[in-house]
């Protein structure tokens, strides 16, 4: 448990609010009560948005289309799971941002354990992992360039890739938090209306799905040839491992954990933080409700167009087969449908993307002692540095490679390792650091521990079925 002197520790330290001010900062003057309605929680929504449009595109139209194609509806419940089981986890992590006024990279490296110089294992573990990670956004830059030129072939898709790299680094090297929400809300919208039309219009061809099919794919059983695919899928869909990471920025930049204030040994301040508490789990809940709506209709339109064909979309095939079989079912005007929704769920990862991985690794350099992430001018510096330099590599590695369904899912396999470190930092917060004035009710805990346990069984049956 966290007591008076370490709280205060860990507060005790952030600087003061500069003009203009800094959303990493905790002043008195910006502390205010949560609202008590459910028409003025909504009013401070907005995490969530950037969490959803990072979560869908970067899985969805890809490693979510291959898994329903290889294995039909059987699989379907894995990406229900998938989306359902990690949101606790990323409850978790926004509660210790809003008690604690620390993002993710402070958090953890305030953690018991080994360390390496000023670095606890955790980030190293991390940045391991990260070189697996930019072959998957690699690969969302390579969907967004095949999109584009097959919507204007004239010009190359690798052309393409360098404008949607530096379109997006443009967007966001001075984007503010409330830039950053409202692009993704925006993108939100257009690739919700775009997939679940696509969906609705697949029902009056051959290829409709019917309830049976459903049923089949909520039987909870797994084709050993689908594990390795299932797994890559269950790490990059819902919130992954690095979203959940992520989320923490989101939830400071909004004002939560300002709002809440420093922590104090008060009636008050409890009071305060359960309130902010219960907007950030309404916000969780609205962005599960929108990821998991998309991938779904994602997985069914992979499992009906793709699967009886025996057709897994690799490389350049990928958006070219899916749109290919909706032209063929419904006439040229599904395809235009399509690959806007395409188009907006594959951007929408690159964007957020560049937004959430400058803060991350800038909050990672600082505890690693390379930069002063706590002085308002670096941290900004950083930042937009760092959202030129990812979309750079990211289309780089695209241009080099050109396999965006492997690249995917390579970096879908690191998610899956990295939601392991992310269960070990949500114990650590629950039963390490959470004031006892902030226990959660039992049904919240066994919430979590389904969660951490559907990981950690996911993970043993998928080692079980590849070996045995």
């Amino acid at each position: 448990m966290i007591n008076d002197t370490n709280l205060t520790a860990l507060t005790s330290s952030t600087q003061p609010t500069p003009s203009p001010p800094d959303p990493y900062a905790l002043a008195p003057n910006l502390v205010q009560d949560a609202p008590n309605t459910f028409r003025g929680q909504l009013r401070h929504l907005g995490p969530g948005f950037i969490l959803s449009a990072a979560i869908v595109g970067s899985g969805e139209l890809i490693a979510t289309t291959a898994l329903g194609a290889k294995a039909g509806f059987v699989a379907f419940w894995v990406i229900l799971v998938s989306c359902f089981v990690k949101v606790a986890l990323q409850l978790e992590f926004g509660k210790n941002a809003i008690y604690s006024g620390l993002p993710t990279m402070q958090s953890i490296n305030r953690l018991a354990g080994p360390r390496l110089g000023r670095g606890h294992w955790t980030i190293w573990l991390w940045l391991s992992l990260q070189t697996l990670k930019v072959l998957q956004v690699g690969g969302i830059v390579g969907g967004v360039a095949l999109v584009l030129n097959m919507a204007f072939p004239g010009i190359p898709a690798s052309v393409w890739a360098v404008l949607s790299a530096a379109s997006a680094a443009l967007l966001i090297y001075q984007g503010y938090y409330s830039w950053v929400e409202k692009g993704s809300l925006l993108m939100i919208l257009l690739f919700t209306a775009m997939i679940l039309l696509s969906l609705l219009m697949l029902q009056r061809t051959d290829y409709a799905i019917s309830g049976s099919q459903l049923l089949e794919g909520l039987t909870f059983s797994l084709p050993p040839a689908t594990v390795a695919v299932a797994l890559a899928a269950f790490g990059i869909t819902g919130v992954g491992g690095d979203e959940i990471m992520y989320y923490t920025y989101w939830c400071i930049e909004k004002g939560y954990a300002a709002y809440t204030g420093p922590y104090e040994d008060s009636t008050a301040w409890a009071e305060r933080a359960k309130g902010w508490i219960r907007v950030m789990t309404l916000d969780a809940l609205c962005s599960m409700i929108v990821y998991t709506t998309v991938t779904a209709a994602f997985y069914l339109l992979g499992a009906s167009l793709l699967h009886a064909g025996g057709g897994v979309p690799e490389g350049y095939a990928m958006v070219e087969t899916l749109s290919r079989l909706f032209t063929v079912s419904l006439g040229p005007g599904a395809k235009i449908i399509f690959m806007v929704g395409a188009f907006f769920v594959l951007y929408s990862t690159l964007f957020t993307a560049t937004a959430s991985w400058s803060r991350i690794f800038a909050d990672a350099f600082g505890q690693l002692g390379w930069l002063k992430f706590s002085d308002p001018v670096v941290r900004r510096k950083s930042i937009a540095t760092l959202s030129w330099a990812f979309p750079a590599l990211w289309c780089l590695l695209f241009l080099f490679i050109k396999l965006p369904v492997l690249m995917i899912l390579l970096g879908g396999i690191a998610t899956s390792v990295l939601l392991l470190v992310v269960v070990w930092a949500a114990i650590q917060f629950r039963y390490r650091q959470l004031p006892i004035s902030l226990k959660p009710s039992v049904g919240y805990d066994l919430w979590l521990w389904l969660s951490i346990l559907s990981i950690l069984g996911v993970s043993i049956y998928g080692v079980w079925q590849v070996m045995f």
